[in-house]
């Protein structure tokens, strides 16, 4: 059978993703030649003003954002978080990163899962605006990847076309944030802190059973 596509929404600035990212690799790595990874973009930190400046307002704002980081990576063994992120650190939007990943992927999709993890670390771990064209080419040419084709991409409008497909199909199959994980066509969502035995059994039952998620006739 052809292997299974497991879809993965996520928002480059959710920490939530960040400490996902080791069970999609724990997938990859247990189901090598059975499941691919489909990276689809979600915008959750696309006005960060707006989510944190705001929307923390009454929970201790920028401060009280970062402290919220702090006990999430605190969960997770090995989940590493810069300590200034969003008290110096504030990149302005995610969407700008999306962008220039879904602009590679127009002309080098094996290129997108290591750059998205790049970007990830760049920000988390190291503590630098990923939202800044100028830390973006930076990466880029640490990844060895040319700027140049990236901006022809987003420069002709293709890479927003690509990001506005990710946001359109969102709607379509409810994707309700960041990350979520879909299989079996959308029939199966996992959204969420999920930990990997639950994606692994949905794996698994599709596996055994490809019928089992077949739609109904009622």
């Amino acid at each position: 059978m052809p292997p299974i596509e497991l879809t993965y929404y996520s928002d480059v600035l959710c920490v939530w993703a960040h400490a996902a990212q080791s069970r999609v690799d724990e997938v990859l790595r247990n189901f090598s030649d059975q499941v691919t990874v489909s990276y689809r973009f979600c915008s959750v930190f696309g006005d960060t003003s707006h989510k944190i400046g705001k929307g923390w307002s009454d929970r201790g704002g920028y401060q009280g954002f970062n402290e919220h980081l702090r006990e999430v990576a605190a969960q997770f063994d090995g989940l590493s978080i810069h300590p200034n992120l969003w008290l110096d650190v504030r990149p302005a939007s995610s969407a700008s990163a999306h962008l220039v990943l879904k602009a590679v992927g127009q002309f080098n999709p094996d290129a997108v899962p290591p750059l998205l993890l790049r970007f990830r670390n760049a920000f988390f771990v190291e503590g630098r605006d990923i939202s800044r064209w100028a830390v973006q080419q930076d990466l880029l040419r640490e990844s060895g990847l040319a700027p140049e084709p990236v901006r022809a991409q987003i420069d002709d409008g293709f890479a927003f076309a690509a990001l506005e497909a990710d946001q359109r199909d969102m709607a379509v199959l409810k994707v309700q944030g960041s990350p979520t994980i879909l299989l079996n066509n959308g029939r199966q969502t996992l959204y969420g802190n999920v930990g990997y035995r639950i994606i692994e059994a949905n794996i698994r039952e599709l596996l055994h059973s490809p019928a089992a998620g077949s739609a109904s006739w009622c």
